[in-house]
């Protein structure tokens, strides 16, 4: 019988696409299992890179609403102004720019699943009105007094301490509560060294297949140094740097030697000693414009370093901000959300202002305009970039 259970529980981890020994792993698989069936809504909670959209599309695939639509919205990317137009649809002329009616998420996914992502990025009005579909099945739509009802599942996930939001006040108790009906907890990588070697050996037989190149595997030493390393990207990282690997090593066998060059306690990009090395011309345009691409991310990332040891040193800052302490100095509120007050302090003959502003520009520039790349770059959510690239007239 244990035998038995152990397969299915082998079998539901490849079908989910949840691999691991860790009991941790097992856990979340068994509780997808048992929730799947049901209507009950989920909070999925885990830092970023733990794999909790592969959650979301197992309980969905596995509900009795498969067949219906999985209508994805992350929180975070959508401006303030336009989420509830984009969850619950517009009539014509309640806005600016609204010519004709417009279905929402909302409708969209009648009958299917709805997965908000980053839910707690959403402000507090919307709050209110993802409760009333949560607790009464209907909303309006903006600028209409018609009640709509919806029949959807709603799966939310997010990568901050939502608790700690309901204590500040700045997520609702209530709606807390009601979304966590179930928890699912995703642990992060570097507490499941187990699943390391696992995990690792699988991404890159799979891109080795891929691309038709025989892989060498990986010597004692490296596979340590994988199991060592933090992981702050958890299970995305380790499967990016295994493509990497199988791209820019062209299959060759990984030793600890050449793994350092890639693994480092700040950053997991190659570790170049110089920005102008050649590019080797029996590469493909492929993989040369990649290696090209790594280096400019590289020397971004370390730009945008150095400008924040800078400004913390001229200012004497320290690296987070709570909002009871922020009195007498330039932020309001966190690092991430910060916003110029007046009489903005100046570093040298240049405001923080122009500073800020210079840097997102520049950042943009650097990813020819894509903001979510350049909200990634900066350690920032895309709807905190929206607002700074209206305040600053980007």
């Amino acid at each position: 019988m244990k035998v038995l259970q152990e397969t299915k529980l082998e079998n539901l981890q490849k079908k989910y696409g949840l691999i691991g020994t860790s009991d941790e792993i097992k856990d979340v698989v068994r509780t997808i299992e048992q929730v799947a069936p049901t209507d009950i809504s989920v909070l999925i909670e885990g830092e970023s890179g733990t794999g909790k959209e592969l959650v979301v599309r197992a309980l969905h695939a596995d509900s009795p609403r498969s067949s219906k639509p999985l209508i994805v919205v992350n929180g975070g990317a959508i401006p303030e102004g336009l989420i509830e137009s984009e969850l619950f649809g517009h009539v014509k002329g309640s806005f600016t720019g609204a010519v004709t009616d417009r279905k929402g998420f909302f409708e969209e996914a009648d009958g299917g699943t709805i997965f908000l992502d980053e839910v707690g990025e959403m402000p507090l009005n919307t709050q209110v009105k993802l409760l009333r579909v949560l607790e009464q099945k209907e909303f309006q739509r903006v600028g209409s007094a018609e009640t709509i009802s919806v029949d959807v599942r709603i799966v939310a996930a997010t990568n901050r301490a939502l608790q700690a939001l309901v204590n500040s006040g700045d997520f609702r108790r209530d709606l807390y509560y009601r979304l966590k009906s179930v928890n699912i907890i995703l642990p992060p990588l570097r507490t499941r060294s187990e699943d390391i070697e696992i995990l690792a050996q699988l991404f890159t037989i799979e891109r080795a297949e891929s691309l038709n190149i025989t892989f060498g595997g990986f010597t004692e030493d490296a596979m340590e140094m994988l199991k060592s390393y933090e992981w702050p990207g958890n299970v995305r990282e380790l499967k990016n740097l295994m493509e990497s690997l199988i791209v820019l090593e062209k299959g060759k066998v990984i030793t600890g030697k050449v793994l350092q060059k890639y693994l480092s306690l700040d950053v997991n990009i190659p570790s170049f000693t110089s920005e102008n090395l050649p590019v080797h011309l029996d590469k493909s345009a492929a993989t040369a414009e990649r290696e090209l691409i790594i280096r400019t991310l590289f020397s971004l990332r370390t730009d945008i370093t150095e400008i924040k040891e800078m400004l913390s040193s001229k200012l004497m800052l320290p690296s987070t901000f709570n909002k009871s302490k922020t009195s007498g100095l330039p932020f309001s509120g966190t690092m991430e959300e910060a916003t110029i007050v007046s009489e903005p302090k100046e570093v040298g003959n240049i405001s923080m202002r122009e500073m800020e502003k210079d840097l997102i520009r520049s950042t943009l520039e650097k990813f020819y305009g894509n903001r979510r790349k350049t909200a990634e770059a900066l350690e920032i959510s895309e709807r905190t970039l929206y607002r700074k690239i209206k305040d600053y007239e980007i």
